[in-house]
C-alpha cells in the first residue's frame, strides 16, 4: 500500500511540474532577426531577415526551457538590392547551399520569472557554434486580442564570422558581428 501511495505521489507531482511547463509558437509578425556590421570602421550597416520560425517552451517554476528559431538566409534585406545579392552570395551566407541557419537555445537562465539570458548553439554555414543570447528585455502578457499569454523579449549576442568560416574581407569587414533577435511567442 505505501508503494502504491508512493508512486501515485510521484506521478501527481510529476504532473504539477509538467503542468508549469508551455509550449509558445513564435509569432512571425512579431519577431525580427536582425544584424549590425561595421562597414570598414565608418558606419554600421544593418539587415534583418524576413522569414523565420521556431517555438519556444519554458517552464518558469523549475528555470527551464528551450528555444529553436530557423532563418532563411535568402530572405535578408538591408534596403539595398545589390548589398542583399552580395550577402546571400558564397562571400557572407551562401544562401543557395545554406539556406538556413539555426539558433537551439537550451540553457536558460532567470531573475525571478524573467528569462535573462539563452544558451545554445547557432548553426550557420554548416558550422555550429556556442552562444549566449543575453535578454535586455523580458515581459509575458494576456494579449487582449488572442486571449493568450504571449511572451518575449529583445536578446543581443556579438558572434565572430570566422567561427562559422566567413573570412570575407577580414579585417577590412571586421570579424564582430552583432546579432539581434526580437522576439514575441504565443502560448499554444
Amino acid at each position: 500500500m505505501k508503494k502504491t501511495l508512493l508512486v501515485s505521489a510521484l506521478f501527481v507531482v510529476a504532473g504539477a511540474a509538467q503542468a508549469q511547463s508551455a509550449t509558445y509558437a513564435i509569432d512571425p509578425t512579431h519577431t525580427f532577426v536582425t544584424f549590425e556590421a561595421s562597414h570598414f570602421g565608418t558606419s554600421t550597416i544593418r539587415g534583418r531577415f524576413d522569414k523565420k520560425e521556431g517555438s519556444v517552451a519554458f517552464d518558469k517554476a523549475a528555470k527551464t526551457g528551450k528555444a529553436e528559431i530557423t532563418i532563411d538566409t535568402s530572405s535578408v534585406s538591408t534596403g539595398v538590392g545589390p548589398l542583399d545579392g552580395h550577402l546571400k552570395s558564397k562571400d557572407f551566407f551562401n544562401a543557395a547551399e545554406h539556406p538556413t541557419a539555426k539558433f537551439v537555445g537550451d540553457k536558460f537562465s532567470f531573475n525571478g520569472d524573467k528569462v535573462t539570458t539563452v544558451a545554445g548553439t547557432l548553426t550557420f554555414l554548416g558550422k555550429t557554434q556556442p552562444v549566449t543570447l543575453t535578454a535586455t528585455n523580458f515581459n509575458c502578457y494576456q494579449n487582449p486580442m488572442l486571449k493568450r499569454e504571449v511572451c518575449g523579449g529583445d536578446f543581443v549576442t556579438t558572434i565572430q564570422r570566422t567561427q562559422f568560416g566567413n573570412n570575407y574581407g577580414v579585417p577590412g569587414i571586421p570579424d564582430s558581428i552583432k546579432l539581434l533577435i526580437q522576439v514575441e511567442a504565443v502560448k499554444q
